[in-house]
């Protein structure tokens, strides 16, 4: 399949028939959907028990927007890792027909370990560089090389850049994608959730709504119909003006991945890979020192830099880390997204769109 045949407008299945299509789940899949979907002519409802199209229920709110295949490889398989590479493709066309702006950039991210760390470090590297081919395999840098790409970073005297790799602004793009949708004719009801799927009718609210297809993507909403765990995701907004960052960091501390991402408007955000937990509760204190001295230890001007919003969510996992898309008849379902939603999700959605020509 080209590169131009999806997402911007997938060809309708059966024949061109125009289907009316069920998504059950209004997040960063849901909204992916919607947009492809309603484009290409189809009927599009999306049920979510959201309030409106800017609460953030969905686990894709609360994400740093990396788009890091070759970072990932530590605990990732090769099919997350060419799906990222694929939705590298995939993401500048997505983001080029919606109505409001986006902001993408694909200058690479960093990783980063300091004196003392380097053994650890070293294994991660080495099992990417194993598993990663030769043109994506992490690339040393230099005291000096480290300077040149971001001036304002101290304190860590190993680095390395992943060239092929880059960032999304998540609010702009889940914010970006609903208006996407809505003006291509999806209809979103929101504060409706869905009990429950088949193939070819939804339950929510006491009601059955039988329609031509269902896309089940609800995330931890999909229990027990999946067996999906949530995995606790903390992250920290902070105001820094006049810190220089232009692409993302991953500081390979012995106890955490921390990463820090830069954002437009003088924005830096700082969080966790993950924490096995399904506590919904503020971020502790414990998290917040321990995260924010980490991203001090390396980018000194933070130090006057203040925390104006703080998150936490639950990523969708399966048992095996690993996300799955499932397609019979009437019924997709997409799932098991974990750490790995923004970077896989224009890819699976291509997919699951190519399932849907030849299914239905």
């Amino acid at each position: 399949m080209d590169s131009t045949s999806l997402p911007n407008r997938p060809t309708p299945a059966r024949g061109g028939a125009r289907l009316r299509i069920a998504i059950a789940g209004a997040g960063l899949l849901g909204r992916l959907l919607a947009l492809q979907l309603a484009r290409a002519g189809h009927d599009v409802e999306v049920f979510d028990p959201a309030a409106d199209s800017a609460a953030r229920g969905a686990a894709g709110w609360t994400a740093a927007g990396m788009l890091s295949p070759v970072a990932e490889l530590e605990s990732a398989d090769d099919q997350v890792f060419a799906m990222g590479l694929r939705s590298l493709v995939l993401w500048p066309q997505v983001l080029a027909g919606l109505p409001q702006p986006v902001d993408l950039n694909q200058r690479g991210s960093l990783l980063l370990a300091h004196r003392g760390d380097e053994g650890a470090a070293s294994r991660v590297v080495d099992l990417v560089r194993g598993k990663a081919p030769a043109e994506h395999a992490p690339q040393a840098l230099a005291a000096s090389d480290l300077a040149d790409l971001e001036p304002d970073l101290r304190g860590a005297p190993h680095a390395w850049l992943l060239p092929h790799e880059g960032q999304i602004d998540t609010v702009q793009a889940m914010a970006a994608l609903a208006a996407g949708a809505l003006a291509a004719g999806a209809q979103f009801h929101w504060g409706q959730a869905v009990d429950s799927v088949a193939a070819r009718s939804v339950q929510s609210g006491g009601r059955r709504i039988d329609v031509d297809w269902v896309f089940d993507v609800r995330g931890t909403g999909a229990r027990p119909q999946l067996p999906v765990r949530g995995v606790r995701g903390e992250i920290l907004h902070l105001h820094a003006p006049g810190v220089r960052l232009s692409r993302p960091i991953r500081l390979l501390h012995p106890r955490h991945r921390v990463y820090i991402v830069p954002r437009a408007g003088d924005r830096v955000l700082v969080g966790a890979s993950e924490i096995e937990s399904e506590d919904l509760s503020p971020i502790s204190l414990r998290s917040t020192v321990e995260l924010l001295a980490a991203a001090h230890s390396v980018l000194p001007g933070l130090a006057e830099a203040r925390v104006v919003h703080t998150e936490t969510n639950l990523r969708p996992a399966l048992p095996d880390n690993l996300p799955v898309l499932a397609t019979e008849p009437g019924l997709t379902q997409i799932n098991g997204l974990f750490r790995h939603g923004w970077l896989i999700a224009p890819a699976l959605v291509e997919q699951a769109l190519h399932a849907l020509e030849t299914s239905a």
